[in-house]
């Protein structure tokens, strides 16, 4: 790629990210007597966009109290540096570590089921120190005995499967997916960084890909999906290629109780229509969360 097409492409990009912030919706405001359904934020850090849009949805305590355990689940699936916008940023996982100890939990878990080997992965993608230094436990997703067989009641496609112990025995789950494309299934966001949790993801790519996200979406849902839209992979994911020439500074950020709503919304900052992407389309059609970004009472957030 020359660098006209990098520019004409981040310029495309650009507005995709500006038309998300600028949805119909109803508008939140200040002394509203109906709560925030979900934050989009930009033009910030990582910190300072979580810390404006956790606010906005009555801040962390709202999700952590006292002596919770609490597991922090980013993309953490490949052996790149974190300007490839291959795996969630660094500093957006440090910075949500740091407000749930503060909110007084008692212990906070990261970790991520890899795809290149898992040692690597957690050093070069910058998120093992952070979230260390942050005050997390980083913890192994490498070996089948740390999941569990599992019925998915209603699946159509999935039935069952081995889910890493972590999800069920912590009591705060926060889901923290970054923006990215993907080869399969065009976008990675929130209910695809679900499968870092669990052991046999191959067989989902061979067989009902979207079905089977839709599926697993609710056997543990999220109680707050945070997608990290500082920098997005817009070609060649999951993985990207050297250099990272496919990656556009967005700077944006999305938090929702909501999965299927962030998810929606992260899909039209990369410029997609959530309906054409098959497992938001199921997982909304089965009343999973809302896809229809009108129906919300969003807070949009200019740093």
């Amino acid at each position: 790629m020359n660098r006209r097409e990098f520019l004409k492409k981040s310029a495309k990009y650009a507005v995709a990210a500006a038309g998300a912030f600028s949805l119909s919706g109803a508008e939140s405001l200040l002394g509203s007597e109906r709560g925030v359904d979900l934050a989009a934020v930009k033009g910030g850090t990582p910190g300072k966009m979580f810390d404006a849009g956790i606010n906005a949805l009555g801040g962390i305590k709202n999700f952590v109290k006292p002596n919770q355990t609490v597991v922090v689940k980013p993309n953490i699936g490949w052996d790149v540096i974190p300007e490839y916008a291959a795996n969630t940023n660094p500093e957006l996982v440090a910075v949500i570590v740091r407000r749930c100890i503060q909110a007084g939990a008692k212990r906070v878990y990261v970790f991520d089921h890899t795809c290149d080997n898992w040692i690597r992965v957690y050093k070069n993608s910058g998120i093992e120190h952070a979230a260390k230094t942050a005050g997390a436990v980083v913890a192994p997703g490498n070996n089948e005995s740390y999941y569990h067989e599992t019925a998915v009641p209603g699946g159509k496609s999935l039935k069952k499967t081995k889910i890493h112990e972590l999800i069920f025995e912590s009591d705060v789950f926060i889901n923290v997916p970054v923006l990215k494309h993907h080869g399969t299934t065009r976008v990675t966001i929130g209910m695809k960084n679900l499968m870092g949790n669990i052991w046999d993801r191959r067989s989902w790519h061979v067989t009902d890909l979207h079905q089977r996200i839709a599926d697993f979406t609710p056997v543990r849902k999220p109680d707050l999906t945070v997608v990290d839209c500082y920098r997005v992979m817009t070609a060649n994911g999951p993985r990207g290629v050297a250099g990272g020439r496919d990656v556009v500074k967005m700077e944006s950020q999305v938090l929702s109780r909501d999965i299927v709503a962030a998810d929606s919304a992260a899909a039209r900052i990369f410029g997609a229509d959530p309906m054409d992407i098959a497992h938001i389309k199921n997982a909304a059609e089965r009343k999973m969360g809302e896809s229809d970004l009108s129906k919300l009472n969003i807070r949009r957030i200019t740093l």
